[in-house]
Formats: C-alpha cells, sequence, structure tokens
C-alpha cells in the first residue's frame, strides 16, 4: 500500500507563493482600457470648454423671445434693422444736418451732442440731429459680419433713406469717435465736417511708435490690458473671458469706478437719467454689443487711421479731434501723436477733463459750433 508523502514548504517559499496569489488576484484595467478613459475625459473636457466660449443666441427685437419694436428704423440693404430717433429742429428747416454714432455699451438714447446742446445754439445754426443704435444695441439687429468697413456703410445707409443729401456732418464720442476713422476712409465724399471725441484708440494700429504704444497701452488697468489682448489675439474668447468669474474682466464693461478721472466723477450725476432706459442697451444680448464692439474696435484693422488723407483738400470741410488730457480710459498721448502725424486734423486738448467731457456745460455748444462754422 502506497503512503502519502510528507512535503516541507520553507517559509521563503510560502511568502513568494503568497505574493504571487495577491498579484493574480489583483483588479487589472483590459488592454487599452486606459487609454480609452483618458481620451473620453479629453473629449468631454473639451465639449465642456467648447458649450463655455459660445455666446448665448441673441434676443432679436420683434422676435417671439425678443424684445418690442419701439423705435422707428429703417432697412439696410442687407435686411438688418437700423433704429434711430431724431432731435433738434425738423429736418425739412434744418440748415445743418448731423450723424451722431454713440460709444461703447450706449445706445440712440445716448446722444450726448443732441441732449446737451442749448436751444439757442440748435435753432440759431438750425440743427437737425438723428442717432441711432449700432449693430446689436437697442433696436437694432446684431451684424455678425460687422466690420470697421461695414459701420461706415450703414451710416451711409441711414442718411440716405432718412434724405439727408448728398453731404452731412458727424459726430462720434468714445468707440462711436473710432467709428469715424472708418467714416473718414470710406465716406469721405459724403461727409461735410466731423467731430471726433475722446476716440478709443487701437493699440495695434501701425504707424504708432511701438514705445508710444507700449507706454500708453501699459497705462491702462492691467485687468483692462489683458480684457484688449484677449479680444486682439483670441476674438473667440471675449465673451468668455468678460463673463467669467475667476480673473477680473474689463473694467469699462463692469462700469468700474476706477477707470473715472476727477471731472468724470463729478460728471457721473448727470448719467442719471441713463436709469430710464439702460436695460435697454443689452436687450439683445451681450455678444453682438458690447463683445462685438471689443472684437471689431481693437481686431486686426483693413487699414491704419494714420495713413488718412485730407477729405477736404479745399477747405471745404473740417475735422476735429477732441480730447481731455486727464481721460483714464484712452491715454491722450496717442491722440497727441495722430493729431501731429495729421496736420489736417483740428486737435483741442481740454486740461482737467476726463473722458466724460461732452457732459459737461457748455462744452457741446464750443464742438458744434467749431464743426459747423470752421472750413
Amino acid at each position: 500500500m502506497a503512503g502519502g508523502v510528507n512535503r516541507k514548504i520553507s517559509a521563503a517559499s510560502a511568502r513568494a507563493h503568497t505574493r504571487r496569489a495577491k498579484q493574480n488576484s489583483s483588479f487589472q484595467l483590459p488592454p487599452g482600457m486606459f487609454t480609452k478613459a483618458l481620451v473620453a475625459l479629453f473629449i468631454g473636457f473639451s465639449a465642456w470648454t467648447y458649450q463655455a466660449i459660445q455666446p448665448p443666441p441673441s434676443k432679436i427685437i420683434g422676435s417671439p423671445d425678443g424684445p418690442p419694436v419701439t423705435a422707428p428704423f429703417i432697412k439696410l440693404s442687407d435686411g438688418r434693422r437700423l433704429a434711430y430717433k431724431e432731435h433738434g429742429v425738423p429736418k425739412e428747416n434744418a440748415k445743418h444736418k448731423i450723424v451722431f454714432v454713440h460709444g461703447f455699451d450706449s445706445c440712440r438714447h445716448d446722444a450726448v451732442v443732441a441732449e446737451t446742446l442749448s436751444p439757442e445754439t440748435v435753432e440759431d445754426l438750425g440743427i437737425y440731429i438723428v442717432s441711432f443704435d449700432r449693430p446689436g444695441y437697442g433696436e437694432s439687429d446684431p451684424n455678425p459680419k460687422r466690420t470697421v468697413k461695414s459701420m461706415a456703410s450703414d451710416i451711409e445707409e441711414l442718411a440716405d433713406q432718412l434724405g439727408l443729401g448728398h453731404r452731412f456732418y458727424v459726430i462720434g464720442f468714445s468707440m462711436g469717435g473710432q467709428v469715424l476713422w472708418s467714416c473718414l476712409k470710406y465716406i469721405p465724399h459724403r461727409l461735410a465736417g466731423a467731430a471726433i471725441l475722446a476716440p478709443v484708440v487701437n493699440y495695434w494700429w501701425a504707424g504708432f511708435p511701438a514705445n508710444l504704444s507700449t507706454e500708453a497701452y501699459s497705462l491702462q488697468l492691467q485687468q483692462d490690458q489683458w480684457a484688449l489682448r484677449v479680444s486682439h489675439y483670441t476674438p473667440w474668447l471675449t465673451h468668455f473671458w468678460n463673463t467669467q468669474k475667476w480673473f477680473p474682466a474689463s473694467s469699462v464693461v463692469a462700469h468700474s469706478r476706477d477707470v473715472l478721472s476727477d471731472q468724470d466723477k463729478e460728471l457721473m450725476a448727470k448719467l442719471e437719467k441713463r436709469g430710464t432706459y439702460v436695460e435697454q442697451v443689452r436687450q439683445q444680448g451681450e455678444f453682438e454689443s458690447i463683445h462685438r464692439d471689443l472684437i471689431v474696435g481693437f481686431g486686426t484693422w483693413e487699414f491704419s487711421p494714420l495713413d488718412l488723407e485730407n477729405p477736404f483738400p479745399n477747405n471745404e470741410g473740417s475735422v476735429h479731434l477732441w480730447h481731455g488730457a486727464d481721460d483714464c480710459m484712452v491715454p491722450v498721448e496717442p491722440q497727441r501723436y495722430i493729431a501731429q502725424r495729421l496736420p489736417w486734423i483740428h486737435y483741442h486738448e481740454l486740461p482737467g477733463a476726463g473722458h466724460l467731457f461732452p457732459h459737461a456745460d457748455g462744452v457741446c455748444d464750443n464742438i458744434v459750433k467749431a464743426l459747423l462754422t470752421e472750413g
């Protein structure tokens, strides 16, 4: 009869056997699963990022989900609606007809020249003024294809449809002042004169000395420098940057008082009436209004204002540039250089004045009289 076999197992063998058993029983991902998980994570993050940078759709005026139509408007050649507001003497009795272009985060009601001109000046000079909502603001349809040139075309069409005649005056304030450079470039033959008030400067315009643009740019608040960089270099991130909560966005978008001069702070009381209509300004959405302004205004331009030629070589009209010496939003130094580079511009620098100087008593009377009486 066979007997059992006794085996003696060493302690080392027992420990090795135990380790092999533990290794064999541990969880292991199927081949390629880790790579697939990383790909899925990347796709998910990309989808979230894409959604985060996409602006919401505009609430178009007159649509079922949009604000109602309350203002008169024209239909542009591409079908867009352009809302407007008339001021001054009746158009048919006017001696001088002016198109006013509002600034950033504003609308047709923010026609500072029309609102502050004295009745005597209006009547004596026979002044008619039309202000309008720039695309995406107020009750004007957005223009996703907006360019520097398209703004000049919109103004020309507005003047034609309202019957302002072959030549008319233009006045623009802040970002609206920047728009007037495109009028001087693309429709100079339609202009009787132009007054450019505290125009926003694009620090990437060709022709600025590098040290000048760099120094002027550095005078901006740090958060505004970043906002402008994003608008210029990565315009597709403009909406995201100005709506995210991690970093400070544009101080102008946020209506910060940190960018106001002493005079600006005193003049803020004159803007309290904006409370009656301020909700209309961005009522169609922020992207096609204020964010589109940043993208176009600080993007790569098709021309440089510093290369413009005199639109009135025979003194049949004049161009005036007005700026406050203490402007904290738009530094004065680039304006001085533009005036030096373009000697045909009548340059008016106001000591002690900030960005909101047109709201000061009597200033717009001086601006309009200089525009209409200096040939």
